[in-house]
């Protein structure tokens, strides 16, 4: 397994390709504006052919690329059904530059598996974010991709459209439960770790409300 990172964008959204090195397939997470030719040098070096694009959620500062990786690369867009709309029919309240549509061809729901190469990922559906905000767990590799659902010391907003408090509540208990060890890769911010966040997410458990 490789993994690759790099932070683009007005919003500094974290863009992570994951490779295996074996059948040479990799997957992209949150292909933001501007990073289709990062992306595509990246692969090319590698020899890598790209299979999937998933979106952990709808928002813009996550899905601005996704129309152009996909037309550079022929991989296949997914994203949970609850926010397919928002993907196909963006909402770039804020945006800079325009954000192009883009149609996922794959939609995800709680359980699926995503599977390129011997690298296989877990689909976690965590709203509260958006209502299909999803997190990504690599058992095998050790590793979460939470979107914008949890980040290092924090959670993703709650009071734009699709929201929800209670949601994000149910959301950060279950993610408090996983396995200590895995490394946190959020859609923001620093990487972190399900152990050195689990105090706070267990409060919030305990308590049932996030921590203001």
């Amino acid at each position: 397994m490789e993994l690759l990172h790099r932070v683009v964008g007005p919003i500094a959204t974290n863009v992570y390709v994951l490779g295996d090195e074996r059948s040479r397939e990799a997957l992209a997470v949150d292909t933001a504006t501007p990073c289709v030719a990062w992306l595509t040098e990246r692969l090319a070096e590698r020899g890598w052919s790209l299979k999937f694009v998933v979106s952990t959620h709808r928002h813009w500062d996550h899905t601005g690329d996704n129309a152009a990786v996909v037309e550079a690369t022929g991989a296949t867009l997914a994203a949970h059904s609850l926010d397919r709309h928002g993907i196909e029919v963006p909402e770039p309240l804020w945006a800079p530059f325009p954000i192009i549509p883009s149609v996922p061809a794959l939609d995800l729901a709680e359980g699926d598996t995503i599977r390129f190469g011997d690298i296989r990922l877990t689909v976690l559906h965590t709203p509260g974010h958006t209502e299909g905000s999803v997190c990504l767990l690599a058992n095998g590799e050790r590793l979460l991709f939470s979107g914008d659902t949890l980040f290092r010391a924090g959670w993703g907003r709650v009071d734009l459209a699709g929201g929800s408090e209670a949601q994000m509540v149910d959301s950060i208990t279950r993610l408090a439960a996983l396995e200590r060890d895995l490394r946190l890769l959020p859609g923001h911010g620093a990487e972190s770790t399900i152990e050195r966040e689990k105090p706070w997410m267990e409060m919030v458990a305990r308590e049932r409300r996030l921590l203001m």
